[in-house]
């Protein structure tokens, strides 16, 4: 089948680039001059463990190409995914400007029957607007469809080749037979394909978003009121995950969740609830208790230092919100580099893949470092706040020689209490008591 996918961020690039590894052929579209010019010359421009490989070749076989013009790019296709960018505006909504623009755009462009698939994370009630958008100068038949995407960054590759289900919205019976051949090869292990209304798979990514982000901030007030009362949140994690109500999945207790998806799809679903007079309390305490957990551990910094950190070195590990990716939208790093900066400590950080997209976007207010033990010589303390594998097994011997103090703050909860006892750390963590 020919697909087009119109934007080549996240969502976009891993959509085109599985969809093409399945035998389509895919091209993929976008603005951006320089980055189409880069994946033209064979670059991919994010990390995705397993996507790159991929990438090369699809591209290498021919299915998959790259263009800047959108009626070279839909050309012939039968499906035209929408996988454009949803900014937050000011308000909190989601900002569908670059979606409806596409949309009044591809109307005249239309030489067929086509399905139309919004794959961006968008309000409920989008696809209708994207259909009036359209329709204005479409002189062929069309369809909007809604179907949104459930890709984890780090594992997005196994996620879309391997769905637990694929969710589609749409009342067209051509849409969904469309809509059916097009995901046949990815859920031939049994896997369900939903169709529902529009609407109502519009609703289901915010709802699902949303719930998670509700359980990692649940545990985290559970961690935050176990140190009140001497209790450890791991133990509690797996007496509560073990029950097949609850789950074992998103109970790890931390320093908040960030990233692309989360913060923008609970921030968008509250002002959705606004908009249709319904106050969502719980998404309301979940916003405000994240964005206070993501500093979480300043206190314990500023207590342990007795509040004269002016001159002191901080080593950092991890600065992606989360491990196997490079994205560091919302990331809890980037808060606690503010937080360091501003007492007048000297930051030094280290991640395997972020450091270029925070050299990027903060430059060279902190050091760079080429490994973690780099980061950590002749600082003062380390503070670890992403769960990347490499940081899990360190060698605690050679850390002892390198930092000026034993001191750990680990805002992911890394390592075992009895552990940092034993080689003789100060190590304080989350919902857990401090080593001393």
């Amino acid at each position: 089948m020919k697909i087009a996918v119109v934007g080549t961020g996240y969502v976009g690039l891993v959509t085109g680039t599985c969809f093409a590894e399945t035998g389509n052929h895919v091209t993929c579209v976008d603005i951006n001059e320089a980055k189409i010019k880069q994946m033209q010359d064979g670059i991919v421009p994010i990390y995705e463990p397993g996507l790159e490989d991929m990438f090369h070749r699809n591209v290498n076989e021919g299915r998959l190409n790259f263009t800047t013009s959108l009626s070279e790019g839909i050309e012939g296709a039968k499906v035209i995914f929408l996988a454009l960018p949803t900014p937050p505006g000011e308000d909190g909504s989601a900002d569908l400007k670059y979606i409806l623009q596409v949309a009044n755009d591809l109307g005249p462009l239309l030489a067929d029957y086509t399905v139309i698939i919004d794959k961006s994370t968008v309000p409920v009630g989008t696809s209708e607007l994207v259909q009036t958008a359209i329709a204005k100068e479409a002189k062929f038949p069309f369809d909007v469809v809604s179907n949104p995407e459930f890709l984890r960054e780090g594992v997005a590759v196994e996620d879309f080749m391997k769905p637990d289900r694929v969710v589609i919205g749409t009342q067209s019976d051509r849409a969904k037979e469309m809509m059916s051949k097009l995901y046949a090869p990815l859920v031939r292990q049994g896997n369900p394909i939903i169709f529902m209304d529009e609407r109502s798979a519009e609703m289901t990514k915010y709802a699902a978003n949303a719930f998670l982000a509700t359980k990692i901030t649940f545990m985290n007030e559970i961690a935050n009121l176990c140190e009140k009362v001497g209790a450890n949140v791991d133990d509690i994690r797996r007496g509560i995950g073990t029950d097949s109500r609850i789950g074992k999945r998103f109970l790890f207790a931390g320093i908040g969740y960030g990233g692309s998806c989360f913060p923008k799809d609970v921030q968008a679903l509250a002002k959705t609830s606004e908009e249709n007079d319904y106050q969502f309390h719980i998404l309301d305490s979940v916003m405000r208790v994240n964005e206070l957990q993501k500093t979480k551990l300043m206190p314990y910094i500023q207590g342990h230092f007795k509040n004269d950190l002016a001159g002191k070195t901080i080593g950092i590990w991890g600065l992606a919100f989360k491990p196997y990716t490079d994205d560091i939208r919302e990331a809890p790093a980037l808060y606690n580099i503010e937080a360091l900066l501003a007492l007048g400590c000297k930051v030094r950080v280290y991640d395997p893949e972020a450091m270029k997209n925070v050299q990027d976007q903060i430059g060279d207010v902190v050091e760079y470092s080429k490994t973690p033990y780099d980061a950590i010589d002749g600082a003062d303390a380390l503070l670890i706040v992403t769960e990347w594998p490499q940081f899990r097994t360190p060698d605690f011997e050679r850390m002892e020689t390198l930092l000026k103090n034993k001191v750990i703050f680990d805002g992911r909860n890394l390592y075992e209490l009895p552990q940092m006892q034993e080689l003789g750390y100060t190590y304080y963590s989350v919902g857990r008591q401090s080593v001393n």
